[in-house]
């Protein structure tokens, strides 16, 4: 085809969710123009979303989902194109959390989001727009996303998550004390789930601890593996097995170093209580 653009599903979310709407539309032989007439748009609009120049909308996701018989994974796509104040690789992460049996996680300094009350999360997109790192508009889907992801807590049959949390994540103050007293009150619920293990990695641990940055790791119903990482300034999701081994490895190394989730909560119910 003359003047067809290439198109590089790894430069964005918007670019892999074009991809693959061209890939599926090729494989059937249709054209822009039958694709559009299947999904009630037009072929300028599908020939924008395939070449990133429009991001999709979730009605525009939700529609190539059901002309494709894809399930969700349209939708799923366009969530990761609009979460535009995120990390690189941050978004690709989220989509495959959600579908994840276990979850582990290790933070460094704040409390994870996954863990986070919107009050908490809040204070802490605030000061982000202070610093003009990002806007207030961003500010708030960044919090509206904590709260989405939490929903994995609750969906049956629900996700087992190990979390270990860097002692500084308890320690550093955020906003008021009772933003702080019902961030605590969250950990300590989050500790009695059925399917959850919490653990601080205390100050002691010293050059023991094996992480210096936050990192996830996921095991999928398939029991694959999947890792993400990141510093201040980008992310990385891993899909490749081999690499992600020696992380689960390092995670288990963690764990054992780590205090027991009885010890971990009895110092949480301390620094509630305002004894060091």
């Amino acid at each position: 085809m003359v003047n067809r653009k290439e198109l590089d599903p790894d430069k964005s979310p918007s670019a892999r969710f074009g991809q693959l709407l061209r890939t599926l539309r090729d494989e059937r032989g249709w054209t822009q123009d039958e694709l559009a007439e299947r999904m009630g748009c037009s072929g300028t609009h599908i020939s924008a979303v395939e070449t990133g120049r429009r991001p999709p909308t979730p009605q525009f996701a939700r529609s190539a989902d059901r002309v494709f018989g894809t399930g969700d994974r349209f939708e799923r796509m366009s969530r990761a194109v609009r979460y535009t104040a995120l990390l690189e690789g941050f978004p690709e992460y989220v989509a495959h959390e959600a579908r994840a049996a276990e979850i582990r996680l290790y933070e460094v300094g704040v409390v994870p989001g996954l863990l986070q009350t919107r009050e908490y999360a809040a204070t802490l997109e605030a000061d982000a727009v202070r610093r003009e790192a990002i806007t207030p508009e961003q500010a708030d889907e960044r919090v509206e996303l904590v709260v989405r992801r939490q929903a994995t807590l609750a969906c049956i049959p629900s996700p087992l998550i190990f979390a270990v949390l860097d002692e500084g994540c308890i320690r550093r103050p955020m906003g008021d004390p009772a933003i702080m007293e019902a961030q605590f009150d969250r950990l300590l619920a989050f500790a009695e789930r059925p399917n959850t293990v919490l653990q601080v990695a205390p100050f002691s641990m010293g050059a023991r601890r094996p992480f210096s940055l936050p990192i996830t790791v996921l095991t999928m119903p398939d029991r694959s593996l999947m890792s993400y990482a990141e510093s201040a300034q980008r992310g990385h999701f891993e899909r490749e097995t081999a690499f992600v081994l020696p992380i689960l490895t390092a995670y288990h190394q963690l764990q054992a170093e780590a205090l027991s989730q009885a010890a971990s909560v009895a110092m949480i119910e301390q620094l509630r209580k305002g004894t060091p």
